[in-house]
Order: C-alpha cells, then structure tokens, then sequence
C-alpha cells in the first residue's frame, strides 16, 4: 500500500527545481516535465513507504489497510526528499528544507517505532513477540521410559 501519490509529492516541489530533479536539459513544457516527475516521483513514493514500513514493522502489521493522515504527510516528506537528493542536497540552500523534513519524518518513525508516540492505529494492534509471552513446549508423549527400557 503506497502511503503517498505521485501527483501529491510532484506538488510539492516548485518547477525549477523539478526541472533540476530531471536532468540537464530543460523542459519548458507543464505536461511533459509533470510526466516525467510523475515517473520519477513513483519510484520515490515507494521507497518511502518501504523506508515508513521497515519502521513500523516492529509494533504494527504493515502496511496498513487504511494510510493513517500523519503517515501521508511524512511519506509525502520522505519522497520528496527522496527526489530532491537525486542532484545532491546542499545544506546551505532550499534543498536544507527537504533534508530537515526528512531527518524530523525519520524522528518521528523511530519514535512511534519505540511506542513513544502512537498514530491511532486500533485495528492493527502491535505483534506479540514470543518472550511477552513467555516460553511454552509442547511435546508427544514419551516413548521410553526406565520402566519400559528394563530387561534390555
């Protein structure tokens, strides 16, 4: 399950710079250079709901039936980061804006990970890991014993 679209993440960033994210040459026109980032943007869109997955495997089942909104905002995040550092990120110009966001979505994964934060998940409840639990065996009955093993 994609926690983003495309069209959302492209939206996010202005056209100069998606013309930077698509390479050296420049395109002039809306609809081919949105199409090329739409192409672009799904492959960043996916990697991110994986990255969003990875953390959240550890208390819920993902991905998840429903998108919770805070996860659409930060895979909206994460993706765009994703394209932006495509052509490199330099900390001291606009791109410090997708490189922040990325290392607050991130923080904020580690901490729901971390059952610090919770995103109202509550037909998805957290796996059960078997030391919560406790240890349990089972086995068939036993075959030898000292009795029957007598007169051998």
């Amino acid at each position: 399950m994609m926690y983003c679209t495309a069209g959302e993440v492209v939206e996010m960033i202005k056209e100069d710079m998606q013309n930077a994210i698509i390479g050296d040459e420049y395109i002039g026109d809306p609809e081919e250079r949105r199409e090329r980032m739409l192409k672009l943007s799904e492959n960043a869109v996916k990697d991110a709901c994986l990255e969003i997955d990875g953390y959240l495997a550890k208390r819920y089942a993902v991905p998840f039936r429903k998108t919770p909104g805070v996860l659409n905002k930060f895979a909206k995040d994460i993706a765009a980061y994703n394209l932006v550092s495509r052509m490199g990120v330099d900390e001291s110009d606009r791109e410090k804006t997708f490189l922040t966001r990325y290392n607050q979505a991130v923080s904020f994964l580690m901490n729901v990970a971390k059952g610090l934060i919770d995103i109202g998940v509550e037909d998805f409840p957290a796996k059960e890991s078997s030391a919560a639990n406790g240890f349990r065996m089972e086995s068939s009955g036993r075959i030898f014993s000292r009795e029957s093993m007598r007169g051998w």
